[in-house]
C-alpha cells in the first residue's frame, strides 16, 4: 500500500477510548480560540460602526461575518459551561458570564435548562426543557382547534426562526420564572446588568442609533442561524425517540442527535458543533478536538452526515409519529 494511501486510512480505536483521549481541554487552544473569534469581533464592530457614516448597507454586510463570529463565541460559552473549556470552573463560570452578555443569555439560567436537554434528549417522556416543543401524532390529534393553530404557529418555519429565535434572546432571555432557583435568577440579573452597562458604554461613545443599527441585526442573524443549527441537531428524517423504559444513552446520541456536515467555512463559525453526535455522547470533549473524534473509530463512519441544502428538508417535520417511529409532517395526518 503506497504511503498516500496509508496516511489517509482511518484509525480505529473503540469510542470510548476516543472520548477519554479528547476530554481534556487544552489550555493553550482555548486561549487561541477564544482570540481567534473575539478580536475579530471587535475590529467588524469597529468597522461596522465606521461604514454606517458612508454606507449602512456596507454595515450589513459586515454585520452577517460577526453574526458568524458571535455564534462561534456563543459554541465557547456552551462549552464552558459543561467544563470542557478549562479544567478551572471558576474561570469558565467567570469566561462563561462574559460571553452570555455579548450573547444576551444568562450563564446559569441557560446551562441549567441544557445540562436537562443532555440528560433528556431523545426521550418521550421528559420531553419539554432545553429542546424544541414537539408532539407525537396523537397529542396532536387531541388538541382543541385553537392549540392546534399555535402548534402549527409555533412550528412554523418563519415563525420559529424569523421570530422566535431573536424574541429568545432580545426578550425571554431577560426575565425570570417562579421555578428558577436562585443562582439562574441571579444570573439573568448579572446579564441584564452586564448588557445595560455594555450598551450603555457603546451609547455613549458611538450614539444609540448606531448601537442599535449594528447590535440588532448582528444579534438577529445570529439567533436564527443559532436556532436553525440546535433545530437540524435533533429534527430531522431518521432521528429516534424512546419511551423512558427503552431509552439508552449510547444509541439516543448516536441517532437522536445529527452530524450535521457543514462547508468548512461554516464548520468554522459553529465550532464544530455540527458533530453533535460526538457532543452527545461526551459534553466534556471541546468543540475542537469534536472532529478528531470523529474520524478516529469506526463507531461513527457510518452515520448518515446531513448536509447543508439536504438540511432544509427537515422543516417539513413536525410530528412525532409513534407508530412508525419517524418524525413526520402535517400532511400526513
Amino acid at each position: 500500500m503506497s504511503n498516500q494511501n496509508s496516511s489517509n486510512m482511518r484509525q480505529d480505536l473503540p469510542w470510548t477510548q476516543v472520548i477519554t483521549k479528547y476530554k481534556n481541554p487544552s489550555k493553550l487552544r482555548s486561549w487561541w480560540q477564544i482570540a481567534n473569534t473575539l478580536i475579530p469581533y471587535v475590529i467588524l464592530w469597529i468597522l461596522m460602526v465606521e461604514s454606517i457614516s458612508y454606507s449602512y448597507w456596507i454595515t450589513l454586510l459586515l454585520s452577517i461575518p460577526a453574526a458568524g463570529l458571535l455564534v462561534r463565541l456563543f459554541i465557547i460559552f456552551h462549552d464552558c459551561g459543561h467544563g470542557a473549556f478549562f479544567t478551572s470552573t471558576r474561570l469558565s463560570k467567570a469566561v462563561g458570564y462574559v460571553l452570555g452578555v455579548l450573547a444576551f443569555t444568562p450563564y446559569q439560567r441557560w446551562h441549567h435548562a441544557h445540562s436537562i436537554h443532555h440528560r433528556t434528549a431523545g426521550n418521550l417522556d421528559k420531553r419539554g426543557v432545553g429542546d424544541v416543543w414537539t408532539l407525537t401524532v396523537n397529542e396532536y390529534k387531541a388538541l382543541s382547534s385553537q392549540k392546534k393553530l399555535m402548534y402549527r404557529i409555533y412550528r412554523n418555519p418563519f415563525v420559529m426562526f424569523g421570530l422566535g429565535a431573536a424574541l429568545m434572546f432580545f426578550f425571554n432571555n431577560r426575565f425570570t420564572r417562579k421555578s428558577f432557583t436562585p443562582e439562574e435568577k441571579r444570573s439573568v440579573y448579572y446579564a441584564n446588568l452586564g448588557i445595560l452597562v455594555l450598551a450603555t458604554v457603546l451609547c455613549l461613545t458611538i450614539g444609540w442609533k448606531a448601537y442599535l443599527l449594528i447590535q440588532v441585526p448582528v444579534m438577529y442573524f445570529a439567533s436564527v442561524a443559532g436556532v436553525y443549527m440546535f433545530y437540524v441537531q435533533h429534527q430531522f428524517d431518521d432521528m429516534v425517540w424512546y419511551g423512558e423504559k427503552d431509552w439508552d444513552f449510547k444509541t439516543t446520541a448516536l441517532q437522536g442527535s445529527s452530524f450535521f456536515k457543514l462547508p468548512a467555512i461554516l464548520q468554522w463559525f459553529t465550532g464544530n458543533i455540527g458533530f453533535h453526535h460526538i457532543h452527545h455522547l461526551s459534553f466534556k470533549v471541546p468543540n475542537y478536538y469534536l472532529e478528531k473524534c470523529h474520524r478516529e473509530s469506526s463507531t461513527f463512519y457510518n452515520i448518515k452526515p446531513i448536509t447543508f441544502f439536504q438540511s432544509f428538508r427537515t422543516l417539513k417535520l413536525r410530528l412525532w409519529n409513534e407508530e412508525t417511529g419517524k418524525l413526520v409532517g402535517f400532511k400526513s395526518i
